[in-house]
């Protein structure tokens, strides 16, 4: 038999079919060319989080029995996968399968690889997010939980029954924001709904892409909300760029670009960071915290392959402040430890 050294290869050696879905920093699915050229080590991961890519992998055979990895691997400096970990996954279940990849996996060996070293349990929201998405992707119904959701964001709930809603249904919704009358529902709910319900929906909705009205909605929200509630807005706007932006400049000019923003923009918001005038605002607001925090947090943003060059430029910005300057050399200094 020949070497089975990548996932895919050992996926289509098995004869399944599969999809692949990113769920470090936004649950959004991977196209398989992407993913064969991250897997053959050509290009970097797109989404790394923490030094690791976390990713699910759905898979299914000619039965349609379906089945999930969630997996996450280590990447290197350069930000592509690390082969040896990946060796040893793959490693595990041809031993489970006793080295015939074409053997079906029983529950009791699919329970076994969920409990291995690579694997990692997603957040509720993503979850959630995830379970709506594949669901769609794999032409299956919602959950049971869409209908009530459905009803209470069309008004024919009271809001007041805001915790008989599942996020999985929420989720359910927000996936299927172009289907019948969906964007409308979720639009009108912003002013309806119980605030738990909309910081649930900016859950959700912080995964998949939004229009201009719903963003420019969502906009008007983080300027009104309480200030510990305007990171859940902030993040809603992460697949639209343009008001990404504005909403930054929003908290900046209101002094807001506390903690809480700052790790909110280097998870969901990251397109900000490709503005130079953002750039430059964003790592002199992060220079404020502590030196940890700051080494943290860019060391996770320049492995972002989109913004690392630009990163990588700022070190050397002459016009920096002497704090960030400070914080730079903190951030060399524990490197070189």
């Amino acid at each position: 038999m020949t070497e089975i050294t990548t996932l895919s290869q050992f996926l289509t050696t098995a004869q399944t079919q599969f999809q692949v879905y990113d769920l470090g920093r936004r649950v959004q699915h991977i196209d398989m060319l992407a993913f064969h050229q991250i897997e053959s080590l050509a290009t970097p991961y797109p989404y790394p989080i923490q030094g690791h890519a976390q990713f699910a992998i759905v898979f299914w055979n000619a039965n349609q029995q379906h089945f999930i990895w969630f997996l996450k691997l280590a990447l290197d400096e350069q930000g592509l996968l690390s082969p040896a970990p990946r060796s040893q996954f793959i490693d595990m279940v041809l031993s489970a399968l006793g080295q015939d990849p074409t053997q079906p996996l029983s529950d009791e060996q699919q329970e076994r690889l969920a409990n291995n070293p690579f694997s990692f349990k997603p957040s509720q929201e993503k979850l959630a997010v995830f379970n709506a998405l594949v669901r769609k992707q794999l032409g299956q119904a919602a959950s049971a939980q869409y209908e009530f959701a459905l009803q209470y964001l069309c008004g024919q709930i009271a809001p007041s029954q805001w915790q008989h809603i599942g996020i999985q249904g929420i989720a359910d919704v927000c996936v299927r924001l172009n289907e019948l009358d969906h964007e409308a529902h979720v639009l009108t709910s912003f002013d309806s709904a119980a605030k738990e319900v909309q910081i649930a929906l900016c859950q959700c909705l912080e995964h998949v892409h939004i229009s201009t009205a719903l963003a420019t909605r969502l906009f008007y929200k983080l300027i009104q909300a309480d200030i510990n509630d305007k990171a859940y807005f902030l993040r809603a706007l992460a697949s639209h760029p343009e008001l990404s932006q504005q909403a930054f400049q929003h908290l900046h000019q209101a002094s807001l670009l506390d903690a809480t923003t700052l790790i909110s923009i280097a998870g969901r918001n990251w397109t900000v960071l490709k503005q130079e005038v953002s750039r430059s605002i964003y790592l002199e607001a992060l220079a404020l915290q502590s030196q940890s925090f700051f080494n943290q947090v860019f060391a996770d943003i320049v492995a972002i392959p989109s913004l690392r060059e630009h990163l990588l430029g700022e070190l050397r910005n002459p016009n920096r402040s002497v704090q960030l300057s400070q914080a730079i050399g903190g951030l060399f200094k524990a490197a070189s430890k």
